[in-house]
Formats: structure tokens, sequence, C-alpha cells
């Protein structure tokens, strides 16, 4: 926690009001909860109104990137072919692919064909082919201000069990998304994916999760999918953060390539789904700024 201000200090959030009319009642609500042991967000990751109106932006471009590129992940294209559309619409809208360079990763998007977990690389040589399930994942800057969301795309026919596997993956997603709530704890959606996927007997991968962002494409707080209720980091109006379990078909186990470093697979060989929102938590609930 920061230092205490005046009641009639200026707000520290830069709003222009007086404390006591901004965030001293959630600044009170966080200092009882540190106090009794739970963990809260520093001030830092809470985003300010202008900050929130920024990122409603970026996020307005990336949806329509993934709104675009739907009519085109179709039999035998190109992932490579994919990545440059997607280069060309988020330049188009002003954007800037959050992905290309990022940490050395090379492409503008990251694709992810049945049983690639997560961070696939755009090839020309990868097709994509009648019956396969593909999460394309999208993050975008526009005016300094990160967004980030994926879909899942079917190929053509899919398998009846590839098909339930993209459904249920969805309502992982959505049912994590409605337990953030003010004063509500991280765990519970966690939770609450944990226990949808296991339902249908699917696995939850532990090891990646989703992330704070906004200022930046990865910050605090670190989302896990295999946590329980009342725990974790305390929900407080104005954390931004994903929502985007990976759902697996068999076991929860998964490898790294060790020849790009980047591309993620199931150890058992069996597809993998994943949908990712990007959530506001606001004073009365929550507000889905990414899909």
């Amino acid at each position: 926690m920061s230092d205490k201000l005046g009641r009639n200090d200026l707000c520290w959030c830069g709003s222009g009001r007086k404390y006591k009319k901004c965030h001293a009642l959630i600044d009170d609500q966080m200092e009882i909860h540190c106090l009794n042991g739970y963990e809260v967000p520093h001030r830092n990751l809470l985003k300010t109104n202008q900050q929130i109106e920024g990122i409603r932006e970026s996020s307005k471009r990336n949806i329509a990137v993934l709104d675009f590129i739907g009519d085109y992940v179709v039999d035998g294209v190109t992932t490579e072919e994919l990545d440059r559309l997607i280069f060309e619409k988020t330049k188009e809208l002003g954007g800037i692919p959050a992905d290309l360079h990022y940490e050395g990763y090379p492409k503008s998007v990251c694709i992810s064909i049945n049983d690639v977990v997560c961070h696939g690389i755009p090839s020309d040589r990868v097709f994509l082919r009648n019956g396969d399930i593909a999460n394309v994942d999208v993050s975008t800057i526009y005016n300094g201000f990160f967004s980030d969301s994926s879909r899942m795309f079917c190929v053509g026919a899919v398998s009846a069990e590839k098909q339930k596997l993209v459904d249920v993956a969805k309502e992982c997603v959505d049912l994590g998304i409605e337990q953030v709530q003010p004063w509500g704890f991280l765990g519970n959606v966690g939770q609450a994916v944990h226990d949808h996927a296991r339902k249908n007997g699917y696995s939850v991968v532990r090891e990646i999760g989703g992330h704070g962002i906004g200022l930046q494409f990865h910050e605090d707080p670190w989302v896990g999918y295999v946590t329980q209720q009342g725990t974790g980091m305390l929900l407080v109006p104005g954390l931004v953060f994903t929502v985007e379990p990976m759902i697996n078909m068999g076991q929860s186990n998964i490898v790294t390539d060790k020849g790009d470093n980047w591309t993620v697979r199931t150890a058992d060989g069996k597809p993998s789904a994943q949908w990712e929102k990007t959530v506001l938590v606001t004073e009365t609930g929550h507000e889905v700024l990414t899909y």
C-alpha cells in the first residue's frame, strides 16, 4: 500500500477529484484485507478512468482483427498467410501487433492447432486442414495501451469430440468471468474453470495462465486455473487481467518445442482448446473489454 493521503488531497489516480470522493473507500477496503492477511494489488495495478478508456480503444481494434480473420481460417490456408493478414489489418486500424518481436517472438500472432496448446508460430509450411481446431491469439498496442484476446476456430467439419472440447473451453472462460466481482478473490476464477473442465472429463494446464494487462503486455497478477475459492489476490475495482485457461482433452502435462523454444504441445498428443478474454473489475461487477 502507498502512503496515506489527506481526505481533501487530490486523489492519487489523477482524476482531479478529492481523495475522499474518489479512491478513499477502495483504499480503506484494501487496507482492511491487507491487515487480515490477504494479498491485495498495488495501486499501480489499478487502472484509472483515462487508462481504462485507452485500453477500451485498443480492445476495439483487437476485436476487429479477430472478427476480420475468421473468414480466412479455412482449409488449405497457411498460418503464415493468416499472420500476414493480421499484421496488415492491425496496421490499417492504427495498431501494432504486440506479439511481434516480444521477447524474440518472430511473428504477429500465435496460431495453435490441435495438440498445440499455445504459442504456435505461423509458418508457410503449416496448412490448416478440414477437421482442425485452431486458436488464434491476437494482441494489439494502440496509443501505448495493450489488449489481448483469442478465439477458437473449427476448420470445416470437426469431430464431435473436438467440438465438445472447443465448446467446454469457452464455457470455462465464461464461468470464470462470472466469478470476477469486486472484493472477491482471484482463486474463485480458477476454481470455477477447473471444476467445469473436470466435470467434462478434461484437464487444465497448470504452468501457463492469464495475466494483468493494459500499460504493459504482461503485468501482475498471474492468473492460474487450478486455484481454490477464497484464495489469491483480492479483486479490486480497476484491476484488468485476462482469463484464458488451456483445456486439454487428455492429461494436463505439456512440453515445449526444443527447436523454437516457443511452441507448447500436449505431452500425450491429444487436442487442446483455449479462449481468451480481458476483464475489468468494476465497482459493481465486471466488464469484458476484449474478446
